[in-house]
């Protein structure tokens, strides 16, 4: 008990700053390499076919992301709730906790895979009108469905280290996927090493056996390694009172992290509408995609440090802390948003080469790349003030904000702006929506946080 007690109270105790960074940097670097991994896959698979492969992906993403939203989304509930029920040093319910968490994510994969057996090939008739685009996104998409458990345990896995502090763990879990990803990619799209040459098959292949390993090896690390909680198999038993309070946690982040999904796939849609150039366009708003997260990524990293440390403390009523924490993660945020503004206003051209860009799409992708990167100048105040509201247990606002960015603005702008015929003027409805997102973030996090310290 006495080793339980020095461990856990690291969140309680050590200076803001470097327990942040120290919470969050494995977790930004896991990121990163989970960004780089999602990219090397885009630029195999463009060198196996800079079209429709190309495409096949970005017809993907709305699905894999609503996947990794849902994922993530049910994980945030296990995270926080797990993460006050320590501060409280309430341990059996922390434990109750951890297994209702895998059993949350399990029915979430179960959906998944009834969606990769039944319905993938309606969902790509709706983006894709046949060839080799339909083909390759029927393929990719039902791979990484049927194959997705290995995600969303990796998932719970890692939150589970996150809340207990032990992020750097929680980065080799990850890790592992990551390189499990880059070096089977090559191999499995391509046919190196005696492996038969498996297209678009293999980049979906590689990515589900990654994921596999990393949750086998995330599961192994919790049994091992982290002594804070006990995995028992009798916790896998629904218990609807604890249920209840995760889902009221994280159905609306899976909810507001599933908005992308439909915000994607709807201007998936608007571009690949506009006449000779649909294809490169909708290629384009994928290629950003996957360049963004290399901006947005380590923002999510510096989240998820930061939701244990201010839902701990919130639990322990240090408002100090929470107060400190609050601050210090909304400056590094800008700061980086900054950084990543200025490498899209400087280097768009460069950035869309590494994909095998057509002259198309580098005509279509540079003005595209610094319109869309104006938004990041407003972003990083808003993501750290959503998972403020996750974190004392206000997601509701976070979900208000999100819905009212990507589906009342982005889209409907973007929509109209579609009907000039000019492509360039699409991509403005992304900062025109992030201003907005800006303005609700600020008066919802004023009133969370009020409320939250009036109860210290």
């Amino acid at each position: 008990m006495e080793v339980k007690s020095i461990k856990e109270n690291k969140m309680g105790v050590m200076k803001i700053t470097p327990l942040l960074f120290s919470v969050s940097i494995p977790i930004i670097i896991s990121m990163l390499v989970q960004a780089l991994y999602n990219i090397v896959d885009s630029i195999f698979v463009a060198q196996y076919d800079n079209v429709a492969g190309t495409g096949a992906l970005t017809i993907a993403f709305p699905l894999q992301n609503l996947m990794i939203a849902t994922a993530v989304g049910l994980a945030v509930g296990t995270n926080a709730l797990l993460s006050r029920s320590l501060g409280q040093k309430d341990f059996e319910k922390a434990n109750k906790v951890a297994g209702q968490g895998f059993f949350l994510n399990l029915c979430g994969y179960l959906i998944f895979l009834l969606l990769g057996l039944f319905f993938i090939p309606g969902y790509v008739g709706l983006q894709a009108d046949g060839g080799l685009l339909t083909e390759y996104s029927i393929d990719y998409c039902t791979i990484v469905c049927v194959g997705s458990v290995g995600v969303f345990v990796q998932i719970v896995t890692e939150r589970l280290l996150q809340s207990t502090g032990k992020s750097l763990l929680s980065m080799l879990v990850q890790l592992s996927g990551s390189a499990v990803n880059i070096v089977l990619d090559p191999i499995m799209i391509f046919g190196y090493f005696g492996f038969p040459e498996m297209g678009i098959k293999g980049a979906a292949l590689a990515t589900v056996i990654g994921q596999i390993v990393a949750a086998v090896i995330g599961i192994l690390i919790n049994l091992r390694f982290n002594k804070e909680i006990t995995l028992k198999l009798k916790n896998l038993i629904p218990c609807f009172d604890i249920l209840k309070t995760m889902l009221a946690i994280g159905v609306p982040s899976v909810m507001m992290q599933a908005i992308g999904s439909v915000m994607t796939f709807c201007m998936n849609k608007i571009l690949i509408g506009f006449e000779g150039i649909g294809v490169e366009a909708m290629n384009v708003f994928g290629v950003y995609f996957k360049l963004q997260s290399f901006i947005f990524m380590p923002i999510f990293g510096l989240n998820n440090g930061m939701v244990p440390i201010v839902a701990y403390n919130y639990g322990a009523r240090r408002k100090d802390r929470v107060t400190a924490t609050i601050r210090l993660a909304g400056a590094t945020a800008i700061a980086y948003m900054l950084l990543g503004f200025a490498v899209f206003q400087i280097f768009p051209q460069t950035l869309l080469g590494f994909f095998n860009a057509s002259d198309v799409m580098i005509k279509v992708g540079v003005p595209a790349l610094r319109i869309i990167s104006l938004s990041f100048i407003f972003a990083g105040f808003s993501v750290i003030t959503m998972a403020v509201c996750q974190a004392l247990g206000k997601s509701i606002y976070s979900l208000i904000t999100s819905v009212g960015r990507q589906l009342v603005v982005l889209i409907p702008v973007a929509f109209l702006f579609s009907l000039s015929g000019n492509v360039d003027l699409v991509w403005w409805a992304y900062p025109i929506s992030e201003i907005v997102s800006l303005a609700l973030s600020v008066i919802f996090m004023i009133r969370v946080i009020k409320k939250a310290f009036a109860e210290l």
